[in-house]
């Protein structure tokens, strides 16, 4: 709704005061929102209420590992890592966004990703107690 009226104020220059304000103001608003569902619609998952899961439950992967020794690897990652995993992998960002949220280039985003990804699954292995 802000960024409809936000668009409203700065575009209002661009109103064509021979026509009705009311379809201009409502059109603005209705294309805002369908810009903004297609900019959040490729990180959009559903999930059905009744088979989600609470963060912090007692699900297990493998049977053994618990949410929050999960969580412990990923906070064990090294800060400028964790912050790339978590926008990638967690929060769904591509590598171009994340270089551009973090300040980085696209080319550390994907390092930094692989690296974190390798340290992850080290963890996992000494986890488990994989050689």
């Amino acid at each position: 709704m802000n960024d409809g009226f936000m668009k409203v104020f700065q575009r209002i220059k661009k109103y064509d005061r021979q026509r009705p304000f009311k379809p201009w103001f409502t059109r603005v608003l209705i294309n805002t929102a369908i810009d903004h569902f297609k900019k959040k619609e490729k990180y959009a998952f559903e999930t059905p209420l009744d088979e989600s899961v609470e963060p912090g439950s007692e699900q297990t992967i493998e049977g053994n590992m618990a949410y929050e020794e999960i969580l412990e690897m990923v906070r064990k990652l090294p800060p400028q890592y964790r912050a790339v995993f978590n926008l990638r992998a967690i929060e769904g960002y591509q590598h171009d966004e994340v270089a551009e949220i973090l300040g980085i280039s696209v080319g550390t985003s994907k390092s930094n990703y692989a690296r974190a990804k390798a340290k992850l699954q080290h963890y996992l292995d000494v986890y488990f107690e994989i050689s």
